[in-house]
């Protein structure tokens, strides 16, 4: 999101410091392109799928962050646009990020930038990110180009996150990692900046998670139908011991009878005698 100084969005007769109900919480200026929105929103809601059974964060983006009601009597609106704060609720909707009201800052900041913004997010909302809301880890990415960098607070001040073996930005925040992957999301073939775990695995899209449910499915009917063929198979098996039993029997049987009209004719066979 752009920097914006607006006095026709002026708020003269609020008591500070405000809420977020009473702060401006939308610029009107769009995302520098549409692969930019996109890529948010990749961030955003594959983070929220894979952390569908927690009530303890909060994701968001193109929003307003207010750390200083100063900002309010300057007009200076901050909005990182990807953003996660931890050990918060996560449910409640938020117009923007108020600091005083959540009681905290976010724990990590990813903004998107582009050739018009890159110079301003590398060096004043760095400094402001690192000086004044001390967000823990701070990361940047460059949709059309793949410049990305990554940053923790160390005493103070931003040091870089080194990419690990794997070329990945480890975010110890979060307990996830950011890589870049190549490929085709929302149609569109490019260099994705995406979440994955510790080991590797990417967070999954819908469309991905829904391709893995009907693979798991597909895998599961596999199983199911060697399981019944492998019965089936048993049940032959059985059956065919079943019909080799009984005609082994039945030739017994069979010979025995022959045996024993042979004795009734002829008497007890030649060496048989006790």
């Amino acid at each position: 999101m752009q920097e914006m100084t607006l006095p026709e969005i002026a708020i003269p007769y609020i008591t500070l410091p405000p809420t977020a109900d009473e702060l401006p919480s939308d610029d009107g200026i769009p995302m520098e392109t549409g692969q930019h929105r996109i890529q948010m929103n990749l961030l955003i809601e594959t983070l929220e799928q894979h952390w569908a059974d927690r009530d303890d964060f909060f994701a968001g983006g193109n929003m307003f962050i207010y750390f200083s009601p100063q900002q309010v009597r300057d007009y200076d609106y901050r909005g990182p646009d990807v953003f996660v704060a931890l050990d918060v609720p996560r449910h409640p909707v938020r117009k923007s990020w108020v600091v005083w009201q959540e009681g905290k800052g976010p724990d990590v900041i990813i903004e998107l930038i582009s050739e018009s913004t890159a110079a301003f997010d590398k060096r004043e909302k760095k400094r402001i990110y690192q000086n004044r809301l001390r967000v823990p880890e701070y990361f940047w990415y460059d949709p059309l180009n793949g410049d990305w960098a990554g940053f923790a607070l160390r005493e103070g001040r931003y040091v870089p996150i080194e990419p690990d073996a794997h070329g990945r930005l480890l975010s110890q925040q979060l307990q996830l990692t950011l890589v870049r992957w190549q490929g085709v999301h929302n149609f569109i073939e490019a260099t994705w900046l995406r979440w994955a775990t510790l080991d590797g695995t990417l967070l999954p899209t819908s469309p991905e998670r829904a391709e893995q449910e009907r693979i798991r499915a597909e895998q599961e009917r596999i199983r199911a139908e060697q399981e019944r063929i492998r019965a089936e198979q048993e049940r032959i098996r059985a059956e065919q011991e079943r019909v080799r039993a009984d005609a082994v029997t039945q030739h017994a049987a069979t010979l025995e009878a022959a045996l024993a009209r042979y004795r009734e004719q002829f008497g007890e066979l030649p060496g048989l005698d006790a």
